[in-house]
């Protein structure tokens, strides 16, 4: 192994590299953050380190879109370890290849717990009910999927408008999804 391979491997910061949104390469600290042996990530989908089939093609859908006019894309997203844990991830990706972002992208990932966040004055199940509207669902879809009724999501979909100092949902979406 190389010097630059070592260093790769230890450095401090999660760190992947992908080849069509599939994990061709990627550190320790990468793997200890979501929790995974090397064997069970390698050559695997980024898909499984999301919540949802519906956070995966949404973050994907927009960074590509971004990524088609600039280099570099950063956001703020739900991600799942494999304990089933979710939490909030810090993501930065570069694309080498703007053309076809996603052939070959290198990216760091940070907690999003490391500073203050207009996430972190959500609850846990305000945080569910964000992450649904991010990725465009009504408050009765929102409902029928947590099982529990439209009225109260649209009581906790009011208090994470006031605790995010959102103005509407596209602004809710920016304050929630961006760094």
């Amino acid at each position: 192994m190389s010097d630059i391979e070592a260093g790769f491997l230890a450095a401090p910061v999660a760190l992947l590299v992908t080849r069509h949104r599939v994990m061709v390469e990627f550190n320790d600290a990468f793997m200890a953050m979501f929790g995974y042996p090397r064997e069970a990530m390698q050559n695997q989908l980024v898909r499984m380190l999301y919540p949802t089939i519906s956070d995966y093609e949404a973050i994907g859908a927009r960074a590509e879109s971004w990524l088609r006019s600039h280099a570099d894309h950063q956001d703020e997203r739900f991600m799942q370890r494999r304990d089933g844990e979710i939490f909030m991830a810090r993501a930065h990706g570069r694309t080498t290849t703007p053309y076809d972002p996603f052939a070959f992208m290198v990216w760091v990932f940070t907690e999003a717990a490391g500073r203050p966040s207009r996430i972190d004055r959500l609850t846990r199940r305000e945080r569910e009910v964000a992450n649904h509207i991010v990725n465009g669902r009504t408050c009765k879809e929102i409902g029928q999927l947590l099982g529990i009724s439209y009225r109260t999501v649209e009581a906790h979909r009011g208090a994470v408008m006031r605790k995010v100092n959102a103005r509407n949902t596209a602004d809710l979406v920016s304050k929630v999804t961006l760094t």
